[in-house]
């Protein structure tokens, strides 16, 4: 088997492409092995599927392919016309033989004669539109898979989606191409240290407040930050992004929600406004929603879930250190909270150019919402937490924001980030985002909050404050927090 360090020798040097290395070892170690690859690639849309791919695809002989958008008056024709005219444009040799092509197994086959030798990857973007309505688009797919593509033992095959539940549904629990799959990536954000590389060479004129302001907007979707202008400042970027007609933030959020989902029931918004002033669990979430419990919630609170839109959370036990069956949902997309909160309330403003003078720190709730977009910042890069802590992930035996239902013998409580260690000791973490000087009332406040835990005998607890701006003398002096970690340190 290839080593990590084989494949990572692969990857291309060049600067204009960022992050994803340990997903890109992980393509390269594929064409180390002796046999074709069929690889799934899904996640949200803009978070670079398609970008790894070509950059993956680089140093080999490439062809890509992708579904057209599925509008009204999109059918299945529309979608084999568009592959067969691509093939024509990658193979035009053999062009003139391909315009008699009536079905997807001869152009499945077709597309196998062409890539029938040498270090071939093909990329099969945004499938789920590809095969829409053609019943027999996937098993023909799986077929030639198995009788032309995999002869090519220096062939990578990629499929790739924006549609998780589609992939979920109907590639990876499909038992059709059950044994087929050789690498499954699900993309997430890139990290805090990823994002940085965006600013590129002013990266050192731009304060770290400013950076995480519009990461708090964008999160760490790529496309978003490739629209940052390194001559504005922050709040311009945002409220060019965000506040004007032409603006990708404003204008995203149908394409993003409805295309991801291949729906438009309306209790998907709901849910996602329900959860925009933070995490609730399963009985508040029905009472936000004036719902009964049932199995049809369920279905949409899984389907948000596996589009990377919400994540559900489970508290645990801090005697024993297992899960609990006590669990909350939280918005952990940082651009849907944004939307819901202070784009779609004034989208009529914005649409006539009128709120494009508005400031910020104006705007309602401003400081608990950025307080709940860092927050998420902080749990898509939980590892270089860990890191910061100076923890092995080995010697964590539970870890997450952690919650305690008040009942006749304990008080609730909450805690931002929680890490339990099998070591007996627990990591209690605050996180602030503010250019406000903090003070000794924060240290109340967590006091507070620990002696409402149902603490076992025999533990031990490091506070530690994760925090942007100054510290006030007296919090310094009461020398509470055993870690001060400073939000600059994850974009390092």
């Amino acid at each position: 088997m290839p080593s990590i360090n084989q494949a990572t020798n692969h990857i291309n040097s060049n600067t204009h492409f960022i992050g994803r290395q340990a997903d890109l070892a992980l393509l390269y170690g594929l064409q180390l092995k002796s046999s074709a690859s069929l690889v799934v690639v899904y996640g949200r849309r803009r978070i670079g599927k398609s970008r790894l791919i070509e950059e993956f695809g680089s140093k080999s002989q490439f062809y890509s392919f992708s579904g057209l958008y599925p509008e009204k008056g999109v059918t299945p024709q529309d979608q084999m016309d568009e592959f067969i005219t691509r093939l024509k444009l990658q193979c035009p040799k053999s062009s003139k033989k391909y315009s008699e092509i009536s079905d997807w197994s001869e152009a499945f086959f077709a597309l196998a004669q062409e890539t029938r030798v040498g270090k071939i990857v093909i990329l099969l973007d945004e499938l789920s539109w590809m095969a829409q309505d053609s019943p027999l688009f996937l098993s023909k797919l799986k077929s030639a898979w198995d009788l032309e593509f995999k002869k090519n033992p220096n062939l990578v095959l990629v499929l790739c989606s924006s549609v998780s539940v589609w992939v979920d549904q109907n590639l990876i629990s499909n038992k059709s191409f059950y044994g087929r799959i050789s690498l499954k990536l699900k993309l997430g954000e890139l990290s805090l240290a990823e994002c940085n590389q965006f600013w590129q060479s002013r990266s050192s004129l731009i304060s770290d407040y400013d950076k995480l302001k519009i990461l708090s907007v964008t999160g760490g979707v790529p496309k978003y930050l490739e629209e940052i202008r390194l001559d504005q400042s922050a709040d311009d970027n945002i409220k060019q992004l965000c506040f004007t007609p032409t603006g990708l933030l404003f204008n995203d959020y149908d394409y993003i929600f409805s295309s991801v989902l291949e729906q438009k029931n309306p209790i998907y918004q709901d849910i996602v406004e329900a959860l925009s002033e933070g995490p609730l669990q399963r009985e508040a979430l029905l009472e936000k929603l004036e719902k009964k419990s049932g199995g049809p919630l369920s279905n949409f609170l899984n389907n948000l879930e596996c589009s990377g839109f919400i994540t559900r959370d489970f508290t645990w036990d801090l005697g024993s250190g297992k899960p609990s069956k006590l669990s909350q949902y939280r918005l952990s997309d940082n651009y849907l909270r944004f939307y819901i909160k202070y784009i779609l309330p004034n989208f009529a403003k914005i649409k006539k150019n009128q709120f494009e003078h508005q400031a910020l720190s104006s705007l309602p709730g401003w400081t608990g919402i950025m307080g709940l977009q860092v927050e998420n910042l902080v749990l898509h890069n939980r590892a270089r937490l860990k890191n910061l802590l100076g923890i092995a992930p080995d010697d964590v035996l539970s870890e997450g924001p952690f919650f305690q239902r008040p009942t006749q013998r304990q008080k609730g409580c909450q805690i931002d980030y929680l890490i339990q260690t099998k070591l007996g000791v627990l990591y209690a973490c605050e996180i602030k985002f503010t250019r406000t000087s903090l003070k000794l009332e924060l240290v109340q406040a967590m006091k507070e909050k620990l002696a409402r835990a149902a603490l076992p005998k025999n533990i031990s607890i490091i506070p530690a404050l994760i925090h942007s701006g100054d510290l006030h003398d007296s919090l310094l002096d009461a020398n509470f927090f055993a870690r001060v970690i400073s939000l600059s340190d994850f974009l390092i």
